[in-house]
């Protein structure tokens, strides 16, 4: 189940309630009037079935409760109501195949912006994996991939090409490249200096690296690989498997692929520059095809959950402009959304 809470002027308190009456997967109305003070107005909170989220979302918004007052929404562990329980049942579907895509395009929007520790994180991981490349340790390579930021861009990337919004794409890849070229000129930077001094005692990678060896060779199975891995990772998102994500960074090879190259183009190693940026190409987009399919194919399906149950399918970004900024939203907002 989901909370949700709304900060609703006093004159639209009877028809926001109307709405979650009309819902079959809300429960535990409550009213507090008078309650909110800025912006004024009544507390309204319901406890509601994941299924049916995007559906009192959209019915909110065309109250205009996003514009005057606010919304919140968040996740209950535990919820021990007999109402809640029969409201589960009554909505369409199944909870963890839901994509409530308000919280989606919220959490890619913020996990892509060009952020300080986006950069620091991703500059990080980078030099954990060209140390990798250089001592053939793939634990440290494991540990490159968990700590690396990337995904969240390219989740981003797949809802703006599913939602039609360029702006979001262009945010995202600006994101990826600036953010790779930085941690890729930051490593690059510390292995020089480190060679300099001496605590790089090689001219040159390692011939024989048999554990780490993959991360500059890719073939077939480096974007079969990554087209699984984008599809797990849209999916973990989209169902809050958190543990399901992390299996997704341990199995792509973006992070450590740049940091290879990095210290390939410190200690002149030509022959493996060009496999780590065809790694590191083909990882980013085999994850980019499959997460965009993935949400495609949950939007075509949860379709057909709803017209079996007869309800109407708010309209996922369907009304948006060419320009891809939804109809009475901030550019790249997510405002607009539907299900």
């Amino acid at each position: 189940m989901l909370h949700l809470r709304a900060i609703v002027p006093a004159d639209r308190t009877e028809a926001v309630c109307a709405a979650l009456a009309d819902s079959s997967g809300a429960t535990n109305v409550v009213v507090v009037p008078g309650a909110a003070r800025s912006p004024a107005g009544d507390l309204v909170t319901a406890d509601i079935a994941r299924e049916s989220a995007n559906e009192i979302l959209a019915a909110l918004r065309e109250l205009g409760i996003d514009r005057d007052g606010g919304i919140g929404i968040e996740q209950v562990d535990l919820t021990l109501s007999t109402s809640a329980e029969r409201a589960e049942e009554r909505a369409p579907g199944y909870g963890e195949d839901a994509v409530v895509w308000e919280e989606l395009d919220r959490r890619t929007a913020a996990d892509s912006v060009l952020s300080w520790s986006f950069v620091v994180f991703l500059a990080l991981a980078t030099q954990l994996a060209g140390i990798a490349a250089l001592t053939d340790s793939p634990i440290l390579v494991v540990g490159a991939m968990v700590l690396g930021p990337e995904f969240g861009a390219v989740a981003a990337i797949c809802l703006g090409i599913v939602h039609r919004n360029p702006r979001r794409i262009g945010t995202a890849l600006r994101t990826l490249t600036v953010g790779f070229a930085i941690a890729i000129a930051v490593t690059y930077a510390c292995a020089l200096v480190s060679w300099w001094i001496g605590v790089i005692e090689l001219d040159r990678l390692p011939d024989s690296r048999p554990m780490t060896a993959f991360i500059y060779s890719p073939d077939r199975w480096s974007f079969i690989v990554a087209l699984l891995a984008g599809a797990g990772g849209v999916l973990s998102l989209t169902a809050g498997k958190s543990s399901a994500l992390v299996g997704v960074f341990i199995s792509v090879t973006t992070v450590p692929a740049a940091g290879n190259l990095a210290v390939a183009l410190a200690l002149r190693h030509g022959s493996e520059i060009d496999g780590s940026l065809l790694q590191l190409g083909l990882n980013l987009a085999g994850m980019i095809i499959a997460g965009t399919l993935t949400l495609l194919v949950q939007r075509r399906i949860w379709a057909f959950v709803l017209r079996r149950k007869g309800r109407r399918s708010p309209g996922s970004f369907a009304g948006s402009s060419p320009g891809g900024n939804p109809p009475g939203g901030r550019p790249g907002s997510g405002e607009g959304l539907g299900s």
